[in-house]
């Protein structure tokens, strides 16, 4: 069961990031896209997908380079794991950040990658909330901007962090029309 003030900050946030791709002149979609945009499909709201986890960081967190949808390549830093657990089993997912930056991304495929969700996996962005402790909340998984428009070139989820069991929260495919 939700409660309704998890759900009010999720559903807003969702709100937001319609706006941003309606209204934005920073949004992945073309101009013919927003002209008929009626919002982005999501999953309903399941609090039990929203976790607060350690970051358990490698010894020797070390610069790899991803490779990204359009062939080119980017530098990213292995940093560490989560771990968490749906339906009695622990799982976990790889951290990664940029080498000049302290943002934290956890990309990620999981059982409805490529039927409820874009094929070529989702984003989580991860939020400190104390020493170590991040929120990973899959209600806020979302596309990254080459689903939405092909001159875009996304990092592709390295195998590692490909989940076996369907993480069914976040947003869902993108309908071009």
């Amino acid at each position: 069961m939700t409660s309704k003030p998890f759900e009010t900050y999720i559903l807003e946030a969702r709100e937001q990031i319609n706006k941003y791709f309606k209204h934005s002149e920073d949004s992945p979609l073309t101009k013919d896209q927003k002209k008929v945009f009626q919002g982005l499909d999501y999953y309903p709201v399941n609090e039990e997908y929203h976790f607060i986890s350690k970051l358990h960081r490698f010894d020797h967190p070390h610069e790899i380079i991803m490779e990204a949808s359009k062939g080119d390549e980017r530098k990213y830093i292995r940093l560490g794991y989560f771990e968490f657990q749906v339906q009695g089993k622990t799982f976990q997912l790889t951290a990664f950040k940029l080498p000049d930056s302290e943002y934290i991304l956890v990309p990620f495929k999981d059982a409805t990658t490529g039927i409820d969700t874009y094929g070529g996996g989702r984003y989580l962005n991860i939020d400190p909330v104390g020493s170590d402790l991040y929120k990973l909340d899959f209600n806020m998984a979302y596309n990254p901007f080459c689903a939405y428009n092909p001159k875009y070139s996304c990092i592709l989820v390295p195998s590692e962090n490909i989940l076996s069991i369907p993480i069914p929260v976040g947003q869902k495919k993108f309908l071009k029309g």
